[in-house]
């Protein structure tokens, strides 16, 4: 089985190229190819495929991004993800277009494409408009309320906090002028956070945020994978929510350890981001080692 290695700022992903649509991934065989000690390792997979993928409400999609956490669970949506699809396809032959519609489990997704000397550099992608009820993120609750700004006790503190929905659900925590964003302990809290099952019912994407000279420094968990270097849906969702915090704009800059990302929430409601995608390395997956995963011995 053929592979890529892709990242968006530092997030990176296992894209497979799978065109007709006949490849069956086991959540075991994903999980294992995403394992940094004993696979190729990576925040994610894509499984890329020509047209709608059986997603029948978006039949004008010209690809569709089969999205799995690197615990091989489907996910809705992946920001950085798609970014990287649309270079794969583009570079690759497999479209001359620079527009593109692409299928998620999170609807259509529209990406234009800005290319040099034949390659894609950045993408820029519609992410739809944000969503705040209860019952669009997956939480408790009277459907219909909403969760921003309000005060959610972790770790022994108390944080002031904002749930909005990107398409998959994300809770952005706001830390004070005397946290150190460095020093803190993401892997904790983010993953009490995100598994607070009386709260959030389908566990949740958690985004630290501290806004720096205008720029949002942001440290993010993602539900199934840990901390990542960066989230797309994620930077939709800390810009989102700085923004009714009146901290930010409605147009702005997100830096994740990986990089930068630009956002602009317009005022049709629509979050559009723009930023990067890379090629890494190609290569292939050994017929033993795929045969082992298979059977959850991937070692």
């Amino acid at each position: 089985m053929r592979f890529a290695k892709y990242h968006g700022t530092g997030n990176d992903f296992v894209m497979i190229e799978d065109l007709d649509d006949r490849l069956e991934l086991t959540p075991e065989v994903i999980a294992s190819l995403c394992d940094r000690r004993f696979g190729v390792g990576a925040d994610g997979l894509i499984r890329v495929v020509r047209g709608h993928g059986g997603l029948d409400s978006m039949a004008e999609a010209d690809f569709f991004m089969d999205y799995y956490n690197a615990d091989g669970e489907a996910a809705e949506m992946c920001g950085n993800g798609i970014r990287c699809l649309a270079k794969l396809v583009y570079d690759g032959g497999l479209t001359d277009a620079v527009e593109l519609d692409v299928a998620t489990r999170a609807g259509l997704k529209h990406v234009a494409l800005e290319t040099a000397n034949g390659a894609v550099e950045r993408v820029t992608v519609d992410m739809g408009p944000p969503s705040f009820e209860r019952k669009a993120i997956g939480m408790s609750g009277e459907p219909t309320e909403t969760f921003i700004g309000q005060p959610l006790k972790v770790g022994g503190r108390t944080f002031t906090a904002t749930a909005v929905s990107m398409g998959n659900p994300h809770c952005v925590l706001f830390l004070e002028d005397s946290d150190d964003l460095a020093r803190m302990d993401v892997p904790r809290l983010g993953g009490v956070v995100e598994n607070l099952s009386d709260l959030f019912t389908n566990r949740v994407n958690v985004e630290f945020v501290k806004p720096v000279d205008g720029v949002l420094e942001t440290r993010v968990w993602e539900r199934g994978s840990g901390e990542t270097f960066a989230c797309g849906t994620g930077a939709c969702a800390a810009l989102v929510a700085s923004s009714l915090a009146g901290v930010v704009a409605r147009r702005g800059k997100v830096r994740f350890p990986g990089g930068l990302l630009d956002l602009v929430w317009g005022e049709d409601d629509r979050v559009m981001m723009t930023g990067p995608a890379v090629c890494v390395y190609k290569g292939e997956v050994d017929d033993d080692w795929l045969a082992a995963a298979s059977r959850g011995r991937q070692q």
